[in-house]
C-alpha cells in the first residue's frame, strides 16, 4: 500500500518545540513535493509550508516564518517539520501530503495524506 505516515506531535507548553515526521511507504517520495497543512476545530483546512522535490526550495506561510523550518531526507524517504517558539493558535492537527506541484496550497492538488497527528500548546 502507499502510505505517509505522521509522528512527533503531542502537547506542550507556550515556547516550547516539537518536531514532526512523515514517512513514506509503497512509494518513492523524491518524485513529490510536499506540504504540510493544519486544521483548528472549526476552522478550514491550511497549508502552511511546502518543499520541491529535491528540498532546493520552501515556502512558509507568514504565521509560521522563522519558527517553523521543513526539511527532508529522501535517502530516508521522509519529510521533517521543526516547529519552535510554538504558540496557543498553533493548536490544530497536522497533515503531510504529496503531490506533483510545488507551492500549491490546494488540498484537491495532493495525492496521499498522512493520518494526521495531534498538536496542542497550552498552559
Amino acid at each position: 500500500q502507499e502510505q505517509l505516515v505522521e509522528s512527533g506531535g503531542g502537547s506542550v507548553q507556550p515556547g516550547g518545540s516539537l518536531r514532526l515526521s512523515c514517512a513514506a511507504s509503497g512509494f518513492t517520495l523524491d518524485r513529490y513535493a510536499i506540504a504540510w497543512f493544519r486544521q483548528a476545530p472549526g476552522r478550514e483546512r491550511e497549508g502552511i509550508v511546502c518543499i520541491n522535490n529535491s528540498g532546493s526550495n520552501t515556502w512558509y506561510r507568514d504565521s509560521v516564518k522563522d519558527r517553523f523550518t521543513i526539511s527532508r531526507d529522501n535517502a530516508k524517504n521522509t519529510v521533517y517539520l521543526q516547529m519552535n517558539s510554538l504558540k496557543p493558535e498553533d493548536t490544530a492537527v497536522y497533515y503531510c501530503a504529496a503531490g506533483p506541484w510545488f507551492g500549491v496550497l490546494i488540498p484537491a492538488e495532493y495525492k496521499y495524506w498522512g493520518q494526521g497527528t495531534q498538536v496542542t500548546v497550552s498552559s
